[in-house]
């Protein structure tokens, strides 16, 4: 996938992965009664940030992971179409191994 966007120093580019559209019993939920998804997939990374001493230190994670991040930490992108997350490495808490 060749992606337009490629993020700066700590930045990940995000897709945000479909929540649960029904509950265990059958019951499908309204878009309004939707939690925000904290699941996705990195598309893009930054080279990583680079600290007091000059040195760049590299993120934690690679394009193609699969990732928990902050309920509400990031900025919405909408791109050909598209909805991305752009968040801090910091907002990323978890890579999802399956």
């Amino acid at each position: 996938m060749a992606t337009m966007i490629k993020p700066l120093e700590d930045r990940i580019l995000i897709q945000p992965l479909e929540a649960v559209q029904t509950t265990a019993s059958g019951l499908v939920i309204p878009d309004t009664a939707k939690e925000k998804p904290q699941e996705g997939k990195v598309i893009a990374t930054g080279p990583g940030r680079i600290d007091d001493k000059g040195n760049r230190i590299p993120l934690d994670v690679a394009e193609g992971d699969v990732v928990i991040f902050s309920k509400y930490g990031g900025t919405e992108v909408k791109y050909d179409g598209q909805e991305y997350l752009l968040l801090n490495a910091r907002d990323i808490l978890a890579v999802v191994s399956k």
